[in-house]
């Protein structure tokens, strides 16, 4: 599903759309408030919640594989527990990328474990338990921002940039899942993705009722010696904003002759498939898409694709690590970045 045009209006003009549905997302907000007033589920470890307030895709899969990765550079083992979305597992299940396959536990989590420990769990605390039982020493939780199943050591909401909280009303009337206010009264952190111009239009629209630290990082490529220049590209992509993607092949330099945009998570149906490397051949192009969409491609076709994947940069890790040494994962706060993983150690 497509969000409707009026989400993205400018919280202080949203429409008459936004308006007649307000009462209806006041009621959405009160139902989610109510829920999350019960007590959850108390792990023996710290369990970093990453989530968002909003539907649709802001960047918390790069944000988890950063977190992977930093947590394992301070020698801290980090699970991940997800709910397999897309997925037909209902778990506790851990993930093994030679053995199941993005139907049975959904794309993220498939993609995820080719970095790490993922459990999948329809019952989130399940999950952690069974992640805690398997020797995590840590748990990142992939989503769960509303999930009143557990509690969280700390939380950090990820939000995109470039459409921030839309118009600021909670769906059906906007994109968000509860009041901006609300959200983040729960967050120790706010992590802004975009480029730096993006970034400042989100401090400046919304930095005056974010009451916790913002740290800005940035998707960058990883190119592992992928060169694009001025290749015939026909990219697919089933995220939550596909545009993010093509921008990022015209900006190395693919001649991007069809850009096909898909729902996010949607079904790569062998009808589809076959229709897009039928394209492709006639075009003379390459097909390219997302990691997260390789993840559900086929063995035998995904030799037809090249994958482009992105990894998150934070320009400064400071505001993270103080929240993760906070939650009990000492040793983190004042330690220096990696240059790879730093915007400002490139």
């Amino acid at each position: 599903m497509r969000p409707p045009g009026f989400w993205h209006l400018p919280p202080q003009s949203p429409g008459w759309r936004a308006r007649l549905l307000s009462p209806i997302g006041s009621l959405s907000a009160r139902i989610t408030a109510r829920r999350l007033r019960r007590p959850g589920y108390r792990a023996n470890v710290p369990v970093i919640c990453v989530g968002n307030i909003s539907l649709g895709g802001t960047g918390k899969t790069p944000t988890v594989i950063a977190l992977l990765e930093r947590l394992g550079d301070a020698g801290v083992d980090a699970h991940v527990v997800s709910r397999g979305y897309g997925g037909s597992e209902t778990g506790p299940l851990r993930v093994d990328p030679a053995r199941h396959n993005a139907e049975r536990v959904g794309d993220e989590p498939l993609m995820l474990a080719s970095l790490g420990t993922v459990w999948v769990a329809r019952e989130r605390h399940l999950g952690v338990r069974s992640a805690e039982r398997g020797g995590a020493q840590a748990v990142l939780l992939d989503d769960g921002m509303q999930n009143p199943s557990i509690e969280k050591s700390a939380s950090i909401v990820v939000v995109d940039a470039d459409v921030a909280f839309g118009n600021g009303r909670v769906v059906p009337a906007g994109p968000l899942r509860e009041p901006v206010s609300a959200g983040l009264s729960r967050a120790d952190a706010l992590l802004s993705i975009g480029d730096e111009e993006a970034h400042r239009r989100f401090v400046g629209a919304w930095g005056d009722v974010v009451p916790v630290p913002i740290a800005r990082g940035e998707l960058r490529p990883l190119l592992t010696g992928l060169d694009l220049t001025d290749q015939r590209v026909l990219a697919f992509a089933g995220i939550g904003r596909p545009q993010k993607f093509f921008s990022t092949l015209r900006g190395l330099g693919a001649e991007l002759v069809r850009a096909e945009a898909l729902d996010d998570h949607q079904p790569l149906r062998e009808s589809l498939l076959k229709r897009l490397l039928s394209d492709a051949t006639a075009l003379g192009a390459q097909l390219v898409t997302t990691e997260k969409d390789a993840a559900r491609l086929s063995p035998a076709f995904r030799r037809n694709v090249l994958t482009l994947p992105v990894r998150l940069e934070l320009e400064d890790w400071s505001p993270i690590d103080a929240v993760l040494a906070r939650a009990g994962l000492n040793g983190l706060a004042g330690s220096r970045p990696k240059a790879t993983g730093s915007l400002s150690g490139r």
